[in-house]
């Protein structure tokens, strides 16, 4: 947890601390404190909200780099393995060709 994150969150519990405690002991209508009480609650709920959004968005570019990475990977496996598929492949088919010349000539 970011420290952005900490703050937010102890402002908000201590905003939403005083408006519940207005709201149950000494309530006024057009209570001032109630009313900051409750823009600063909104407040660092925005601001939490933002800072949850802002890490996804991290978290999305982090696994985006991650699965290019692993593609680029799996392409050079991808070629070696081709690379030695054909180097195999061409030694069987000279062996064969060697095989079957050695019975023609018997």
């Amino acid at each position: 947890m970011e420290i952005r994150d900490a703050i937010s969150s102890s402002v908000m519990v201590v905003s939403a601390f005083v408006m519940v405690y207005k709201l149950v002991y000494d309530y006024t209508p057009k209570d001032p404190v109630v009313v900051v009480s409750c823009v600063i609650f909104v407040g660092m709920l925005a601001v939490l909200f933002l800072s949850v959004a802002e890490q996804l968005k991290r978290i999305e570019t982090d696994i985006k780099r991650k699965e290019r990475s692993l593609r680029v990977s799996m392409q050079s496996v991808e070629e070696e393995v081709k690379k030695e598929v054909t180097a195999t492949t061409s030694k069987l088919e000279a062996i064969k060709d060697e095989i079957l010349s050695k019975r023609r000539y018997r």
